[in-house]
């Protein structure tokens, strides 16, 4: 079902306040995450020195 976007729907995409934090909290604890490479800055070998 769509949602519309506007002042009827202030937390689209989710469909509540309560939704969206539940999501942000599954993000900030990393229960959600997008697979790839490792963050390269957490490796012994990265720098910031050329």
């Amino acid at each position: 079902m769509p949602v519309v976007w506007g002042e009827v729907s202030p937390y689209r995409p989710f469909c509540s306040k309560r939704c969206q934090l539940i999501d942000l909290g599954e993000w900030a604890e990393e229960e959600k995450r997008i697979p790839g490479a490792p963050d390269m800055s957490d490796s012994d070998g990265w720098s910031e020195e050329s």
